[in-house]
């Protein structure tokens, strides 16, 4: 099967490769200029890294540090699967600047070359970077959860990040206050005085859910609004901030169990 390539412009930091039931996809020992983390989600393949080598199958998670030489090839005529991602070096290392790791430090390479661990969290990354109905905010958020939690779990000692509830305050109000718009992850950072890191970290804390989560809740809350004041759904909709309204229609009913048009009593 041919390879299948993702990229949005909107996040340059970060790319993805899949590939499904591929059987003769051989590659010469090689390397890459940015971070690669991959998943193996079907086959057997062998896997070979610096100086080792291992036999990786379905739920392994291979990490490759930059510039280190590398390859992994299925096993003779077997069928194999996988996702890759490639990671800007400089936008990482500025997350672990981030996280307390090495501030005055280039990239802080891993030790781990194979892990089980990432292997849910990554396919979930993938599937929410590739999904029609996933927004630019809640994209990037994913990406940043996911590389802060394989931060955690490559490289456990970075240090607590100092506490900001106000500001944590802030960037709820100012979710609510603009929750019509298309917001992205620098708009509520500016207004709340945060970086990108702690936020996704500390927001569901605070408040229990992440900032894309509840900026959807105070969408549908708006729509609830709208639809009781007698709005068309498709009205309702766009002017709660989706993009349309089957997005509408999805996002309420996950919330409330019921579809706008049983909520509107039509």
């Amino acid at each position: 099967m041919q390879p299948v390539f993702w990229r949005d412009a909107a996040l340059p930091f970060i790319e993805a490769r899949s590939i499904r039931g591929g059987r003769d996809l051989c590659y010469a020992r090689h390397t890459h200029s940015t971070f690669s983390i991959g998943a193996v989600t079907g086959g057997v393949s062998t896997y070979w890294n610096r100086r080792s080598k291992e036999t990786v199958g379905a739920g392994s998670v291979v990490v490759i540090n930059p510039e280190d030489a590398h390859a992994c090839n299925p096993a003779a005529g077997q069928p194999w699967s996988y996702r890759m991602f490639y990671v800007d070096v400089a936008w990482l290392t500025a997350l672990q600047h981030e996280l307390g790791f090495s501030p005055n430090a280039d990239f802080r390479a891993f030790l781990t070359t194979l892990n089980t661990s990432l292997f849910a969290g990554l396919n979930r990354l993938y599937d929410t970077l590739t999904s029609a109905h996933a927004d630019g905010l809640q994209k990037e958020s994913a990406a940043l959860g996911f590389f802060m939690d394989m931060q955690q779990t490559l490289d456990p000692a970075s240090a607590p990040l100092a506490g900001a509830n106000g500001k944590l305050l802030r960037a709820a109000e100012f979710i609510s206050d603009n929750c019509t718009r298309l917001l992205s992850l620098d708009d509520i950072c500016a207004a709340a005085s945060l970086s990108p890191a702690y936020l996704i970290r500390a927001f569901k804390g605070q408040f229990g859910m992440t900032p894309h989560a509840y900026l959807v809740n105070r969408r549908i809350q708006y729509g609830q609004g709208r639809l009781k004041r007698g709005a068309a759904i498709a009205d309702a909709a766009i002017e709660s901030g989706f993009a349309d309204q089957a997005h509408f229609q999805r996002a309420f009913k996950q919330h409330l169990a019921a579809t706008p048009g049983q909520y509107r009593g039509r």
